[in-house]
């Protein structure tokens, strides 16, 4: 799995701060860097060739209850409270399910700072800790994914909806949510995203939760002076970020991955990454604003890969499968719970092996069909044991002997030859061995597959597909 590089200073305060949380270091660097954005993202913006777009970065914490998603947010919090000053107790928001509510909520505050002294303010956070319910209600919204496009894209957002028209341009809003992965599955649709309605979301599939020996213990002060000075910096004036000479190699590498690998993917899984490159470009101009650089270096770009190309991963394993209908597993009938029991002892099963585990009697099990059960008096002291075997195929419906130690060699050696190239006599000897897939149910034998010949080898046509 990619390890992201925790660059600059938010990297740097995630670090110091991480030993101290049971929560993955990754959910709280992606946080925090989309509350930047959403900090800087009134005046900072990202140009190459000649276009320049916002630098918003939409996030989500992918991971199951209590796998440190809303720990994560509030270790953001902590690293940028300060050096944000008022912004996130004066921009943030939830529960936006309409695309209505979403044009008039900027609107309002557009409304609220035009006469200000910075004038117009239309920057936005919105954290969903809970966004599957959202999920649910924006269903119902036809209009909602359409104004979600351009609200990312940061084009001109309108509301007719209202007796009073309602325009929104340049709009600065920014998505961070958390959603479990089977919620992912079934809420965040193909169909959606082929539309690229939920691509411009970043999704991070979050690790395992650490767990402290004393958890009464608080967050480290982090140092927030560089990051103060930076967004002082970015929201004094409109700045435009622009790549540096000596990232440019690299930029024509990231472009061409995620062509590349969105042209092998399947449609399922390459419909979430389209947005790869921008992705990268926008990660890399937060980067440089947090360093106060209207230049993007090579050091951040590859930074911003680092972390883009783990969100594109981590989106392949969520939607992995996503096109395969889920099977109901069946429930094992009384002869495969006693075959596999007999298996496990490599085919000679006593009854005190069996019949406890399977719930059934021995005149049950001996009712089986090709269950052969036969008594052992070979035991020096006690009685006789009940022993179960599986007839073999090839051995007709003659009883079998008692088994003996002799017996018990000559079938471990049948195993161990199978790695062996295997003459006329070995084959017939390995048809005796009985394997417990066997007995699962399964469909009629197939033909052997034939091996398809590729015009070329896998890895010379996409050098890209073992990054993931």
């Amino acid at each position: 799995m990619n390890t992201p590089v925790l660059y600059g200073p938010i990297g740097r305060a995630v670090r110091k701060i991480t030993p101290f949380l049971e929560a993955d270091a990754l959910g709280v660097y992606v946080a925090a860097l989309s509350m930047w954005s959403a900090a800087i993202g009134g005046t900072v913006k990202v140009s190459s060739r000649g276009n320049a777009r916002p630098v918003l970065l939409w996030s989500a914490l992918v991971a199951g209850t209590g796998r440190g998603k809303g720990t994560a947010l509030r270790a953001a919090l902590h690293v940028l409270d300060k050096p944000l000053g008022r912004f996130i107790a004066t921009h943030t928001t939830s529960g936006i399910t309409s695309g209505a509510s979403m044009v008039n909520h900027l609107w309002e505050q557009q409304e609220a700072t035009a006469e200000t002294e910075h004038g117009r303010d239309v920057r936005a956070l919105v954290v969903e800790e809970e966004w599957t319910e959202v999920l649910k209600r924006v269903k119902r919204d036809p209009s909602f994914t359409t104004k979600l496009r351009a609200a990312w894209d940061g084009t001109t957002l309108r509301n007719t909806t209202k007796e009073e028209a309602q325009e929104v341009r340049d709009p600065a809003m920014v998505l961070h949510s958390h959603i479990t992965p089977s919620d992912w599955a079934k809420y965040v649709g193909e169909s959606e995203a082929a539309g690229g309605s939920y691509n411009r979301i970043l999704p991070f599939l979050l690790g395992s939760v650490p767990m402290l020996d004393d958890d009464r213990v608080a967050l480290p002060q982090v140092e927030g002076h560089a990051l103060t000075d930076a967004y002082g910096w970015a929201t004094a004036r409109p700045r435009v970020i622009t790549l540096g000479e000596d990232a440019r190699p690299l930029w024509r590498i990231v472009r061409r991955y995620a062509r590349v690998l969105g042209e092998t993917l399947p449609e399922a899984q390459a419909v979430f990454i389209e947005r790869t490159a921008e992705q990268t470009l926008r990660v890399a101009a937060c980067l440089a604003a947090s360093e106060c650089s209207e230049h993007i270096t090579e050091e951040m770009l590859s930074a911003a890969f680092s972390l883009v190309r783990r969100s594109v991963q981590d989106a392949v394993r969520i939607t992995k499968g996503a096109d395969a209908p889920k099977v109901k597993r069946q429930p094992l009938s009384l002869a495969d719970k006693v075959r596999a029991r007999i298996e496990m002892y490599s085919g000679r099963a006593i009854s005190s092996q069996v019949l406890p585990y399977v719930g059934a009697t021995a005149a049950e099990v001996k009712a089986l069909p090709g269950i052969v059960v036969t008594v052992d008096r070979s035991g020096k002291t006690g009685r006789p044991a009940t022993v179960f075997t599986i007839r073999s195929d090839s051995s007709g419906d003659s009883e079998p002997q008692p088994a003996s130690a002799e017996s018990d060699q000559n079938r471990d050696a049948s195993r161990y030859t199978e790695a062996q190239p295997a003459s006329a006599e070995r084959e017939e000897n390995r048809a005796a061995v009985v394997r417990l897939d066997a007995y699962r149910p399964a469909p009629k034998q197939a033909p052997e597959p034939q091996m398809v010949k590729r015009s070329e080898p896998l890895a010379d046509s996409n050098p890209f597909r073992a990054l993931l």
